[in-house]
């Protein structure tokens, strides 16, 4: 065990130069206070009167993410800029609020199921976005961007039909198309890094996006498959 966690930290180190390295550790525990926020924002949804999801939960993503990107990195803004993230991933995890407390009727032990899910899913493919040769996964950038077009307007278009198949498809193949920004993202993090781009904060912001997009629809498909064993049951 020892000597495969020896070889796999010399193989990342041989593939990335210091600067990255330290980088990535930054946006990686960026992103990880922004999971530990957003699940503060669910739970106080869930199990609090404090605040509720609602209109205030957009103006307050909205409103953050535009101080985000309005703030730029000047080395001396670390702590402010990282508490606008933390203030979206906050809002975030409010908005989904809803959603649990739907699955939470349904079947509490969906909610730790799909987390489990998303962060073997999260680690698999950011390892074979570390781990593959420069810029191999960058191509998909075109292709995950047609999809996501693609997914807008057939996610628009059902609002009027109202079709189970075309709802199954969008979920489904946003889910892929998730994985897939999974990689390109992580890879496009480490160039962007390479040619003097030192943000990490928004940077895991990209990450967090693709984690709960990831989660949702994790949740979305384990209920489905729970409501129709129970329906089989009965």
């Amino acid at each position: 065990m020892a000597s495969g966690m020896n070889r796999f930290l010399h193989s990342f180190n041989s593939r990335l130069e210091e600067p990255v390295r330290q980088h990535l550790k930054n946006v990686y525990a960026s992103l990880t206070l922004s999971a530990v926020s957003a699940g503060v924002g669910a739970y106080v949804h869930i199990y609090t009167e404090l605040l509720s999801a609602g209109l205030l939960t957009l103006l307050g993503s909205v409103g953050f993410l535009i101080a985000l990107l309005s703030t730029p990195d000047n080395g001396k803004n670390t702590r402010l800029r990282l508490g606008y993230l933390l203030g979206i991933s906050f809002f975030t995890g409010l908005g989904m609020g809803p959603l649990l407390d739907t699955v939470i009727d349904i079947n509490p032990s969906i909610i730790m199921t799909a987390l489990l899910g998303t962060a073997v899913i999260f680690i698999s493919f950011s390892l074979s976005a570390l781990f593959a040769k420069r810029g191999r996964w960058l191509y998909l950038g075109g292709t995950l961007m047609t999809l996501l077009s693609a997914l807008l307007l057939l996610s628009i278009g059902n609002l009027f039909f109202g079709s189970y198949l075309i709802f199954q498809a969008h979920l489904y193949l946003g889910l892929l198309l998730m994985c897939g920004f999974v990689l390109y993202d992580t890879q496009l993090i480490i160039e962007k890094r390479m040619r003097g781009d030192k943000d990490f904060i928004v940077h895991s912001l990209d990450l967090f996006i693709d984690f709960v997009g990831i989660f949702k629809r994790l949740v979305i498909i384990l209920t489905q498959k729970d409501q129709q064993k129970r329906n089989r049951r009965d």
